[in-house]
């Protein structure tokens, strides 16, 4: 094949004469708008920037904890709901008390059961101690309420090009919701993978999704194994272990040299399990860990400078072409302290890792929550933090984008 080249001069006069051939394109351009591309249109469907939704169904699944059914409200204008990878969130936006927030929510249910006119999403949520919206959902959200949130969102699922084809998952509390997920897909035949979960709880009593599980496990056919341990005293329960979700229970009932770990639960879950994880030896490619969402208590974490806990700074902040001022609480997010002036802020994992919440810091000095570092290495080098994982320790000025 011959390839001519034209010479600088020739291709700086062709460029000269854009405009000219462009003018004469937009004069002959049909006057109605072309049509959306069908690749386009499949992106707006599986990436919608806002999804409208209504509840359909609420259903108890222990004293603190219910799942709460989710339906496309069309006369919204979602007209059905995007498919997603087992064990994805959906980012909730609401108004509480005149405050704008997000927060992240793992879809429990399985990506087969949001296909079809009748394609639903499921959540299930736990009352938290001094939550914040755990009590507003549980106590407000009835059948027909209307909810917003984002598309699917989050890298916790199985990838066969990276993960091993046995999934070893440690879940704790409600951290079993994305297991749900995946071990209801696996069933379906639509995910090829085994999932081992390890599941701890408080007591029986405590296990969220119990008979379900079985069931599952019945059908499964020893590609779903659940092992629930407990850490009352007294354990009755046939078949499960006491005590925590340590190295040599993993052990035991793993296989940890093939598996790939996926860890879902609260924070003190983390902290332990980190530990006995460490003592596993494993690469680093196969352990894969949930969003944390925020540290509750940030005066624990070991690297926090002592000497700003119970300090308030002054926050100054530009978005949206507004400027505004507020008070930024060291031990609280600085995603927090934006909420709370009612700047609704963008965010959506609150854990530092999806970038959302991406900011210009100009001026002042933060802790960022190593663990929660999710910046890329430019991002650190030009002064950008993530608010979800940052604490103020000095007086601040932010540039942030858009709402939520």
């Amino acid at each position: 094949m011959k390839v001519s080249v034209r010479g600088s001069i020739l291709d700086l006069l062709a460029f000269q004469g854009l405009p000219k051939a462009r003018r004469k394109h937009i004069a002959h351009a049909p006057a109605t708008p072309l049509p959306v591309h069908p690749v386009n249109l499949l992106a707006q469907q599986l990436h919608p920037e806002r999804l409208h939704m209504i509840v359909s169904a609420v259903r108890d699944e222990t004293a603190s904890t219910r799942t709460f059914r989710l339906m496309p409200d069309r006369s919204k204008g979602t007209p059905g709901l995007p498919y997603f990878r087992a064990g994805q969130y959906l980012s909730i936006k609401a108004d509480v008390a005149g405050v704008r927030i997000t927060r992240p929510y793992s879809i429990s249910s399985a990506p087969f059961e949001s296909l079809g006119k009748d394609g639903c999403y499921e959540i299930t949520v736990r009352r938290v101690r001094d939550g914040f919206f755990s009590p507003v959902m549980l106590e407000a959200w009835r059948v027909g309420t209307r909810v917003q949130a984002s598309g699917p969102l989050g890298w916790f699922y199985h990838e066969p090009l990276r993960d091993a084809h046995t999934i070893v998952g440690l879940a704790g509390g409600s951290g079993v919701t994305p297991f749900r997920s995946m071990a209801r897909e696996i069933v379906h035949g639509g995910m090829d993978a085994e999932l081992l979960l390890l599941y701890g709880s408080s007591d029986q009593g405590d296990i969220v999704f119990f008979d379900e599980l079985n069931q599952l496990q019945a059908q499964a056919h020893d590609r779903f194994r659940v092992v629930h341990v407990l850490s009352c005293e007294g354990v009755s329960l046939p078949n499960c272990e006491q005590g925590f979700i340590t190295a040599e229970i993993m052990r035991k009932h793993a296989d940890v040299e093939h598996g790939s770990f996926f860890v879902c639960g609260p924070q003190a879950m983390y902290e332990f399990v980190a530990g006995e994880l460490a003592k596993l030896n494993l690469p680093r490619l196969r352990l894969r860990r949930e969003a944390l969402g925020e540290i509750k208590d940030i005066s624990r974490h070991p690297n926090f400078p002592a000497g700003a806990l119970g300090q308030t700074f002054r926050l100054k902040v530009r978005i949206d072409g507004r400027q505004a001022e507020a008070p930024a609480s060291a031990s609280e997010t600085v995603l927090v302290a934006m909420e709370r002036a009612g700047l609704a802020p963008p965010s959506a994992c609150r854990s530092g890792e999806c970038g959302f919440c991406r900011s210009l810091l100009v001026s002042g000095d933060v802790f960022v929550v190593p663990d929660g570092d999710g910046r890329r290495a430019a991002d650190r080098q030009l002064g950008f933090i993530h608010p979800c994982s940052s604490y103020p320790l000095t007086d601040l000025e932010l540039r942030v984008p858009g709402e939520c």
